[in-house]
């Protein structure tokens, strides 16, 4: 497992693009018969990937990276599979998993195992852990249960559906939220006017683009802005001092997924346009 210190705003706006990239983007995440993990201590995420292929990968970490005696001990998690179908067997009890479902596994379950249904398209888990201080039950949601909220307009080319999993009216957690943001065909940007929340820290995670596509992710103080270029499947760290915007070359899916003091939604401090330098 990779380990990540929080960096600072005032360090960070001394930083060039490959240490931006270095302390803030999550490059690989999937690897074929693997599970893949980063700690961030910013708010303490643990990302990952796993892709079962021609196996069952179960999710673990050292116990000593972790102070626990298995994952789950004092964590809880959101799954998302972002390939082809799979199953995710959690102490036992098995969910059948399409692609841009969601599942939460709370905090005390002690095994979760990740297996797809077919190896040539084989499932792609994208995974975000944050601590839990007390437990709920695993939950699936498909991504025809969650809630929309359509946002946005062609006019501005940011035209999008927002589907929210794991939040305050939807599966319970402790602290972690999470949905989905979906891009119509023609709009680029997303989360413009752009907007901090100095009560929770975010992950985003960029997919569903072409192979030649990428996103100019925005990040920094509003005074003090820069940017990531994105690719595939690659996730970004945005700490609660730093914007998280973006446009891309072309129409693409993002998960979201935020960490904190809250679970209000609309918890957000709105940036004027006038005032993004």
């Amino acid at each position: 497992m990779e380990f990540r210190q929080a960096s600072s705003s005032e360090s960070t706006k001394k930083m060039d693009t490959e240490q931006l990239r270095s302390e803030y983007l999550v490059e690989k995440l999937f690897e074929a018969g693997a599970l893949k993990l980063l700690y961030s201590h910013v708010d303490r995420y643990i990302i990952g990937g796993a892709v079962p292929k021609g196996n069952v990968v179960k999710l673990e970490a050292d116990p000593k990276a972790i102070g626990a005696e298995y994952f789950l001990e004092r964590r809880e998690i959101g799954i998302v599979n972002v390939g082809g179908k799979g199953t995710v067997t959690v102490d036992g009890s098995e969910f059948s998993m399409n692609q841009k479902d969601c599942l939460y596994v709370g905090r005390g379950t002690k095994e979760v195992l990740f297996a797809s249904d077919n190896d040539a398209d084989p499932a792609k888990y994208y995974l975000i852990s944050v601590p839990a201080h007390t437990s709920y039950p695993a939950v699936k949601a498909a991504i025809e249960e969650a809630a929309p909220v359509h946002l946005g307009s062609i006019t501005n080319s940011n035209e999008r559906t927002i589907y929210k999993y794991i939040h305050e009216e939807g599966i319970r957690s402790c602290q972690l939220m999470l949905g989905m943001t979906l891009l119509k065909p023609g709009n680029m940007w997303n989360t413009m006017p752009a907007h901090t929340h100095e009560r929770r820290s975010e992950v985003y995670f960029y997919f569903d683009m072409p192979e030649d596509g990428v996103v100019f992710h925005l990040m920094g103080e509003p005074s003090e802005t820069r940017h990531l270029v994105i690719r595939n499947e690659q996730a970004v760290i945005s700490p609660s001092w730093s914007i998280h915007s973006g446009v891309g070359t072309s129409n693409y899916t993002f998960i979201w997924a935020m960490a904190g003091e809250n679970q209000s939604f609309t918890d957000m401090d709105m940036i004027p346009m006038k005032e993004l330098r």
